[in-house]
């Protein structure tokens, strides 16, 4: 029934220079259903989300969005808007102030005063009320920064409530959780669900979406192709419906030969560089050899990205070990040198170490390439462009020209410019932090094939992914690490989830 419907898109259609982000979408959201959101990057979530929590009023788009019956017409202060009438989102990166306290996050802004000043006895205690009722285990007066990333996730939602939400937009929610985070999570969603909160779950992870969701909305580009109750759709019903096509298979076939040993560690030992009596790398053996995919597998804090950040010189204090490239000693003590002996990282936060946003596709390609088109004081623009053009063709990034800032790429687009721009560097081995994180599956298919075509031409991958599947599917051989130490090494025709995690957690093999 129509008096079910809390919210509606009807016809809505988003255009930028250039692109049309979105396609005259329609679909319905009853109230107090969780309902999933999902398509390929760049189908145009996001855009849809950001016309209705406010970044976008409604003078820039067409069609409408109705909401409790009415046209939402946001004006000028369109966010503070959606937010008085009831819509909020928690978005995939936290916006919380590290250094104050949950309640003072809970309540920033909007503080009870009295007197001339603010009670906090009141914002405590309203804080309190909110994470008892939503069964949010955190404390209202512990300081943001001392949580970790699960708890910080439960301060958005308690802010998010605290503003009276009817309606509660989850943007890639479990992106850095662990599992037990994610459990605690899905219990959370069914807490707000009982208590007649409407929440809209967008997720890159098929098997979140048929865990928590009632109801899923597929786009592809920019249009909606279907919205059905969650029941009636399979994982493959929804890859082809996302993708456009079907995916009998998650990861492609690869016919690499791998050769000689190009990179090996030996008994690595480093301290954390902020705590120098603390080991974060105590004992790690490893080689990766030419045209290989070495998949390096652990639980959270086992010390994985750490591990690659050192080798690339930009994290802990090496105090014993080796670490050989071609059977030569290298001992990189930054980024720069860690290039120049051969090494380029894919980080893991593509955003925060990977890109400049706010700068153009080519100028990301060409930063740390510069001295390939550089001689007599000057940078040739004209080999930068033809070998960034390239780069992007090659990895087929999705851009009108290469002009354009990395910020208004989707985040499959947004990994190719980061792989594009260490390709170029011509590395021996490549190093790739969880290299399809926050990825849709269409994305992901195209990252996998090409870690194959490079291998198959010779070059050494080296793969960290919190996504055991992936692992095991994507690599020649595994290394497993367990608080801070290399337990195994194995075949993956030897590797199994079971023993694998029997490694992870410390147990013989």
């Amino acid at each position: 029934m129509d008096n079910d419907i809390i919210l509606e898109f009807k016809n809505v259609t988003k255009r930028f220079p250039g692109v049309v982000a979105l396609n005259d979408v329609s679909f319905k959201i009853q109230r107090g259903e969780i309902h999933g959101v999902c398509g390929e990057n760049g189908a145009g979530k996001s855009t849809l989300m950001k016309i209705l929590s406010g970044v976008y009023p409604h003078s820039t788009y067409e069609g409408s969005v109705i909401f409790n019956g009415e046209e939402l017409k946001l004006g000028e202060s369109a966010i503070q808007e959606a937010g008085d009438k009831g819509i909020a989102i928690v978005y995939q990166e936290l916006t919380l102030v590290p250094t104050m306290s949950v309640g003072e996050n809970v309540f920033l802004g909007r503080e009870p005063v009295e007197y001339g000043s603010i009670n906090w006895n009141q914002l405590y205690a309203n804080t309190r009320g909110i994470l008892e009722k939503y069964q949010l285990d955190v404390q209202p007066q512990m300081i943001v920064k001392n949580l970790g990333v699960g708890k910080m996730q439960m301060v958005e939602i308690a802010k998010a409530l605290s503003e009276k939400a009817q309606v509660l937009i989850l943007d890639e929610p479990t992106s850095a959780l662990s599992e037990t985070e994610i459990d605690k999570l899905m219990d959370i969603l069914g807490i707000l669900k009982n208590n007649g909160i409407t929440c809209i779950y967008i997720t890159h992870k098929l098997d979140e979406l048929f865990r928590v969701t009632d109801k899923i909305t597929v786009m592809r580009d920019g249009k909606e192709i279907i919205t059905e109750l969650t029941k009636n759709l399979t994982q493959e019903k929804l890859v082809k419906y996302m993708v456009g096509r079907e995916m009998k298979e998650r990861f492609p076939k690869a016919t690499r030969s791998p050769s000689e040993v190009v990179f090996k560690v030996e008994n690595l030992q480093a301290l954390d560089p902020n705590e120098t009596n603390r080991k974060v790398l105590n004992g790690v053996n490893f080689d990766v050899r030419k045209g290989e995919i070495l998949g390096i597998a652990g639980l959270m804090g086992a010390g994985r990205t750490e591990l690659v950040m050192t080798l690339f010189g930009e994290y802990g204090k090496i105090i014993n070990g080796k670490i050989l490239m071609g059977g030569q000693e290298i001992k990189p003590e930054n980024a720069r040198q860690a290039i120049n002996a051969g090494l380029s990282l894919v980080p893991e936060d593509r955003k925060g170490m990977g890109l400049v946003l706010i700068q153009s596709i080519l100028k990301n390609i060409s930063l740390p390439n510069l001295d390939q088109f550089s001689g007599f004081f000057r940078i040739d623009a004209d080999a930068e462009l033809k070998a960034s053009m390239a780069q992007s063709k090659s990895l087929t990034i999705k851009a009108p020209t290469l002009e354009v800032a990395v910020e208004t790429l989707s985040g499959g687009n947004q990994q190719k410019v980061v792989i594009s721009k260490w390709l170029l560097s011509k590395p021996k081995v490549l190093i790739m932090d969880d290299p399809t994180r926050g990825i849709d599956v269409g994305a992901k298919y195209e990252i996998y094939k090409l870690m194959n075509d490079l291998a198959e031409s010779g070059v050494a991958i080296i793969m960290i992914s919190s996504d055991l599947e992936e692992v095991l599917g994507m690599s020649d051989r595994i290394m497993v690490m367990c608080s801070g130490h290399s337990t195994a090494t194995l075949p993956v025709t030897e590797a199994t989830v079971e023993r694998v995690m029997a490694l992870a957690t410390g147990m013989s093999s």
